[in-house]
């Protein structure tokens, strides 16, 4: 009976995978707080014929659920997190802990963890900072998602397979209207705006030594302007700087609220602010000289203890049934597969990804963002107060 529930299982499982319309919903465990969770496993008639034992995403759903676990650590917004682990759980009858930690907090948690990371797979944020934990070795290449054939660029993948893009946000800034007002003052247009004293300590940016956001910055402003001249750029920007939030998406969460008046960050999350919270007082804008995109990846961990789990997350993350999750929970990113339906509120607002600027070169990136790093924080002599995470 229970082999005969199995491949019934099985069966449900594929045919899901094929329509892309799986959808479910059941309660996620954070692995922050490792609560006992019940597995969830699709409803299935007993009588169904089981799949050929030649199809590999067959084979993959049958070794996956034989682990039966998944860890995934989540550097994307909380609740999309929750509701993308949630219905892998949901989907696949496997137990999914979850944890939301920053780009930049992920590489150094793994890579203390010495070759036996605690999770199996990482979702979401800024593909900097994955760059980085591969040139570590801390990612593995070993496996060519099927569902990657769906990717509408190459640029949506890591050259050497060691991570696969699921959605893609431009960088901008998101200005208070109401406080602009009250101060006299106009919404900055282009970067150099940034520059000009009326804004001091007016700007909300995020912390270059946590953040993705922040490193794509630095990237962008070095790329643009040139080596020296970018990190000057941002040595004065410094002085306009009021806070360095941990997290990427910090300053747009505090826009809306005056705290901050003017944040630099991904113009998808002041939509959130707009449409989820409310605030319709934030103005987005595209700098008029031009910037850069995020592309949000999915990538398995070198020595992930759920080899198949995390395999077969890669093909979800890369599924309808995960990205079209996004939009439903706040998060309003492009998506970079093409058989996904894109955020309408993406294009309401006028984010366009074709201004974004396509001179930027995601290797130089992917050799060079720690470097960068320490060669602006190094310009700040260190950084003071505003840096400080804990």
């Amino acid at each position: 009976m229970k082999k005969t529930i199995a491949l019934a299982l099985t069966l449900v499982m594929v045919l899901g995978m094929l329509v892309g319309c799986g959808s479910g919903s059941s309660s996620g465990s954070s692995a922050a707080e490792t609560p006992s969770s019940t597995t969830t496993t699709p409803s299935a008639s007993t009588d169904s014929a089981a799949p050929a034992a030649s199809d590999p995403m067959a084979d993959l759903i049958a070794a996956a659920q034989a682990e039966g676990e998944l860890v995934v650590y989540g550097s994307c917004e909380e609740d999309y997190l929750s509701a993308a682990c949630t219905n892998f759980e949901s989907l696949y009858g496997i137990k999914t802990q979850y944890q939301r930690l920053s780009t930049g907090e992920v590489p150094t948690k793994i890579e203390e963890e010495n070759g036996n990371p605690s999770a199996d797979v990482w979702f979401g944020g800024t593909n900097n900072p994955y760059d980085t934990a591969a040139a570590k070795g801390l990612l593995d290449n070993s496996y060519t998602p099927i569902n990657a054939s769906h990717l509408t660029k190459d640029i949506y993948k890591d050259p050497n397979g060691y991570w696969y893009g699921i959605y893609t946000g431009i960088l901008g800034f998101m200005a208070n209207k109401g406080e602009l007002e009250r101060l006299g003052l106009q919404a900055p247009q282009t970067w150099d705006d940034l520059l000009k004293p009326e804004y001091q300590n007016l700007i909300w940016l995020s912390n270059y030594n946590t953040a993705g956001t922040a490193k794509l910055v630095v990237n962008t402003m070095l790329q643009m302007k040139g080596h020296d001249e970018g990190i000057k750029y941002l040595v004065d920007l410094d002085k306009n700087i009021q806070v360095y939030t941990k997290s990427g998406s910090g300053p747009s969460k505090n826009v809306g609220t005056g705290e901050c008046v003017i944040g630099i960050g991904f113009l998808h999350d002041g939509i959130t602010q707009i449409v989820d919270n409310g605030y319709d007082n934030v103005q987005l804008i595209i700098p008029t000289d031009g910037t850069s995109c995020e592309i949000g990846p999915v990538a398995i961990f070198q020595g992930a203890k759920h080899q198949a789990a995390a395999r077969l997350f890669m093909e979800y993350a890369l599924s309808p049934d995960c990205v079209e999750l996004a939009a439903q929970n706040g998060s309003y990113q492009f998506l970079v597969i093409d058989n996904a339906e894109q955020p309408k509120e993406a294009a309401e607002f006028g984010l366009d990804p074709s201004l974004v600027w396509d001179g930027y070169d995601f290797a130089d990136a992917a050799e060079n963002t720690a470097k960068y790093v320490e060669e602006v924080m190094a310009a700040l002599n260190g950084g003071d107060d505003r840096f400080k995470t804990e």
